[in-house]
């Protein structure tokens, strides 16, 4: 019951309710002005033309409530029938919504609070009760209301859509300063292993020289695979201690398949390929099947899951698929931002990345990162 009312509406639903409401109004005033003195065109049109126009109030709300306005005007004025306000306040709500983020031409909420209360107050006290000036005075307060409860639901969503942005926004930069602190532990090993070799070369250069070349194919091997690393490096700064411990790699996919089990997910692992990649890509193929797992046994589990990891030389894939509800709750809805993490990750080596349903039933991640082997 709560995800029924907490759900939002698509736009073909909301377009449905607002043709229902448009009948429903045709249906509701057509008694009264069958019951009127005015001529037979007037009875069909008028009840149409307060109608109907609310079927698409949302496409061109301030056009809807002018039309809709005026042939209520012309209902009081040829007596046709009472409360025809209620179409025009309708249509109103429309505006008031779409008014959120720009000047509003009638008075902002802390104004129009007050003013529907003094409104009210007057209809229920005025002398002229059940005149048409009294039908008038109250039409103004079903307006103000209508208009009031539009600015506050309009502010509201302007609001939640802030807050969502704002948290999207932020998890991009957590997930970058994660990133760039890997990288950096990557790229430091290869300068740290470097200087040692170059080190030890200098030290054997005239006594044993074949130790010295040794040494200097090491360094030449380090060093073209910090380079392709420090060119996916963005410049961030850590700004933490490094984590003691090697980074894990492809080797550790299966502990990650082990632990996916545990949690109640059939894990079938296929890896193909995926050997001498450079640091820094087999770190990310191993956090992206990480939050791939992850995502599975939040959302899908109990559920069969299988990971393909394939490389080529050029470019290696990671393929994370499963049988659960294709469904996955939006990233800005959630503590975690595992959709948003991956993305980034393989953004940032120019690779490509897919994410959502799968064919029949289930979820499907699918990355694509490309690297250069080192020579």
């Amino acid at each position: 019951m709560r995800l029924l009312f907490t759900r939002r509406l698509s736009r073909g639903q909301l377009v449905a309710f607002d043709c229902l409401a448009g009948a429903g109004v045709v249906i509701g005033f057509a008694p009264a002005a069958a019951d009127s003195a005015v001529p037979g065109w007037a009875k069909v049109a008028v009840p149409l033309g307060l109608g109907l126009p609310l079927a698409v109030r949302r496409l061109w709300p301030r056009s809807v409530f002018c039309v809709v306005l005026g042939i209520a005007l012309v209902a009081v004025v040829l007596q046709m029938m009472r409360a025809p306000y209620l179409a025009p306040a309708y249509a109103l709500y429309a505006v008031a919504i779409s008014e959120h983020g720009r000047r509003a031409p009638l008075p902002p909420l802390p104004v129009a609070v007050p003013l529907v209360a003094v409104m009210a107050a007057l209809a229920l006290t005025s002398p002229w009760w059940g005149t048409a000036f009294d039908d008038a005075l109250f039409g103004l307060v079903v307006l103000g209301v209508a208009w009031t409860a539009g600015l506050v639901v309009g502010e509201r969503r302007a609001h939640t859509a802030e807050t969502a942005e704002r948290l999207a926004r932020e998890s991009v930069i957590e997930e970058r300063l994660r990133i760039a602190r890997e990288l950096h532990d990557v790229v430091a090993h290869s300068m740290g292993l470097i200087a040692v070799k170059a080190g030890v070369a200098n030290h054997v250069m005239r006594t044993r020289p074949q130790e010295a070349h040794d040494a200097l194919r090491v360094i030449e091997t380090a060093s073209r695979e910090a380079l392709v690393e420090m060119r996916h490096l963005l410049g961030v700064l850590r700004t933490d201690p490094a984590e003691l411990g090697p980074a894990p790699g492809v080797e550790g996919l299966p502990q990650l398949a082990d632990r996916a089990t545990q949690a109640g997910v059939a894990v079938e692992l296929d890896v193909r390929g995926a050997t001498g990649l450079p640091q820094g890509v087999e770190l990310s193929v191993y956090r992206i099947v990480q939050e791939a797992l992850t995502n599975v046994v939040k959302h899908a589990a109990p559920a069969r899951c299988r990971v393909e990891v394939e490389a080529d030389g050029r470019q290696v894939r990671i393929e994370v698929t499963d049988d659960g509800p294709g469904r996955r709750t939006s990233p800005a809805q959630t503590a975690g931002h595992g959709l948003i993490g991956m993305r980034e990750r393989v953004m940032m080596y120019g690779g490509a990345f897919e994410a959502g349903p799968a064919p029949g039933t289930g979820f499907r991640v699918l990355a694509r990162l490309p690297y250069e082997a080192a020579s």
